[in-house]
């Protein structure tokens, strides 16, 4: 009998350890599948351009360490693909880094503004019914815009923009009681100097584990992401990607 009771009592106390243990200090990883259409312009000054692009699946993939200490803020990195091209007849001239192209002109045209999100943030609200997380997002978009004449030994150019942009974050989660489900909603956004960008996302969750060693959470939602660059890095441009994404996401 004494044995049994001590057994129980060691068992109390692991249990106990772990929950505490989670409640101390909470990492989150997920992964997003996101499949986008993409329309805008761009040029090397505000006489911009519009370009045709093809749909594509980006990816986007995240991690973020909550802990309980005070006036510490809590992290989340997150590396998001933002990558699309295709092919356009020009219907002006157009002046992009440093070359000229006329009216007319069939140019295959890309856009890499693949980013990566450094965000602190702080728990507003933590409990089972409403999650609200508010802080700064680092968007440091690190990538290349391009332009090349279809004709063989055509003109190409190319440029090159590497830039870390402060923007507000805020992130909700909403549950709904005995469903396994949540609604969420989660961006960034900036205005300033005539650019202005946007992340947004919006959608529900199921919780497909739920226990002390590892949750699990698989979602559906629609995200847009625009980004009106006014002369950053030389690049005028204003360019949307929207579309319906799913993922999953593990808290330990």
């Amino acid at each position: 009998m004494k044995k049994t009771v001590l057994m129980l009592s060691l068992s109390g106390v692991l249990l106990t350890g772990t929950a505490q243990a989670d409640t101390l200090l909470g990492l989150y990883m997920g992964a997003d599948g996101w499949r986008t259409s993409t329309d805008g312009s761009f040029a090397g000054n505000d006489q911009q351009q519009s370009f045709n692009f093809t749909d594509k699946t980006q990816t986007s993939y995240y991690v973020a360490l909550e802990h309980p200490l005070p006036l510490v803020p809590n992290i989340r990195l997150q590396h998001n693909q933002l990558e699309s091209a295709g092919i356009t007849g020009l219907t002006a001239d157009l002046s992009f880094a440093g070359e000229s192209f006329t009216v007319d002109t069939e140019v295959r045209n890309q856009v890499d503004l693949t980013n990566t999100d450094y965000v602190l943030y702080y728990e507003i609200l933590d409990n089972d019914l409403v999650s609200l997380d508010l802080g700064v997002n680092g968007k440091h978009i690190n990538g290349t815009v391009a332009v090349a004449e279809t004709a063989a030994n055509g003109m190409a150019a190319s440029q090159r923009v590497s830039q870390i942009i402060p923007m507000a974050y805020a992130s909700a989660i909403v549950g709904l009681p005995l469903t396994g489900l949540d609604v969420f909603a989660q961006g960034s956004l900036i205005s300033y100097d005539g650019s202005r960008l946007y992340d947004m996302q919006a959608g529900v969750a199921y919780a497909v584990l739920d226990n002390l060693a590892v949750d699990l959470r698989v979602k559906v939602g629609y995200r847009a992401v625009n980004l009106r660059l006014d002369d950053i890095d030389d690049l005028y441009a204003d360019i949307d990607f929207k579309g319906v994404f799913a993922g999953i996401e593990l808290h330990f």
